[in-house]
C-alpha cells in the first residue's frame, strides 16, 4: 500500500442537494440507509487506509459528531468554518496534516461498484511519484449515472491525461478519487481555489495521469441522482 492517508473533501455547501441539505451537510445525505461519507470511507478502510483528514464547513458540528462514531479509521478534522476553501484550497489548508508521503484525495458524492476488487488499491499500485504529480480515477462515460457533463479527459495507453478542452466530448470522467504527491500543493497559495488549477499545471508538465475505475460510478450530486443510485443498488442487492 503506497498511501495510508486520505483527504476527504466534505466541506461543500450541498446547494444542489437541497432540500436534503436543509438540516445536514451533503456528506450526511444517505444512500440506501448509509451516509455518503461512510460509503466513501468504507472503500478506503477496505483498501487498508488508516487515516482520514476530513474538512468541514456547513453543519460542521453535526458532521464531526457523526464521524466520532467510527472506530475503524483515525479521523482528523481540518476546520473550514471560518472560510470555505474549495477543493484545491481545502487540501492546501490541510497540508500540514497530510504528511509528505503520497495521499488519496476523495470527494464525498460518489458511490461506485468494484467488480474487479479494490479500485483504490489499483489506483495506488500504478502511482509513481517520480513521474506523476497526480493519478486520477476515471469512469467510463458509458458506465455512470448522475454526471451530466460531456466527459473530462482523454487518456493515452500509458495513462497520460489530456483535458477535453474544446472537444465536444471525452470518453473519461473524473469520478472524485485521486492519489497525489502532496508536494504539488506547496506551490499554491493559502486561498480558495479549484483543484483543476493544479491539474492544469501538472498536465503542462506531463505529470497528470489517470486510471480506469473498472466499475460503475454513481455521482450523487442532487436528489434525483440519489434516487437513481438507490434504485441501482437495490436492484444489485436483489440480484442472485
Amino acid at each position: 500500500m503506497i498511501a495510508k492517508t486520505v483527504m476527504v473533501l466534505a466541506a461543500g455547501l450541498g446547494t444542489r442537494m437541497k432540500p436534503l441539505t436543509n438540516d445536514r451537510p451533503k456528506a450526511l445525505v444517505s444512500v440506501c440507509g448509509r451516509a455518503l461519507i461512510d460509503h466513501v470511507l468504507d472503500r478506503f478502510v477496505e483498501a487498508g487506509v488508516k487515516r482520514a483528514v476530513v474538512n468541514v464547513h456547513a453543519f460542521a458540528d453535526v458532521l464531526e459528531a457523526h464521524l466520532e462514531r467510527r472506530r475503524d479509521i483515525e479521523i482528523i478534522i481540518s476546520d473550514e468554518r471560518a472560510r470555505l476553501m474549495e477543493t484545491g484550497g481545502g487540501v492546501r489548508q490541510a497540508r500540514k496534516l497530510l504528511g509528505d508521503d503520497p495521499i488519496f484525495v476523495s470527494n464525498i458524492d460518489s458511490v461506485w461498484e468494484e467488480p474487479q476488487g479494490s479500485s483504490v488499491l489499483r489506483l495506488a499500485k500504478g502511482f509513481d511519484p517520480a513521474r506523476m504529480g497526480a493519478r486520477l480515477m476515471l469512469a467510463d462515460m458509458t458506465q455512470q449515472l448522475g454526471y451530466e457533463g460531456a466527459g473530462d479527459f482523454t487518456m493515452s495507453e500509458t495513462g497520460a491525461l489530456e483535458f477535453r478542452n474544446d472537444r465536444p466530448a471525452a470518453p473519461w470522467a473524473y469520478m472524485g478519487v485521486q492519489i497525489i504527491d502532496p508536494f504539488i500543493m506547496d506551490l499554491e497559495p493559502l486561498a480558495p481555489f479549484s483543484f483543476t488549477r493544479v491539474w492544469r499545471r501538472l498536465s503542462a508538465e506531463g505529470r497528470l495521469y489517470g486510471a480506469a475505475l473498472g466499475g460503475y460510478w454513481m455521482h450523487v450530486g442532487d436528489p434525483h441522482a440519489r434516487q437513481a443510485a438507490e434504485a441501482r443498488l437495490a436492484m444489485l442487492a436483489a440480484s442472485p
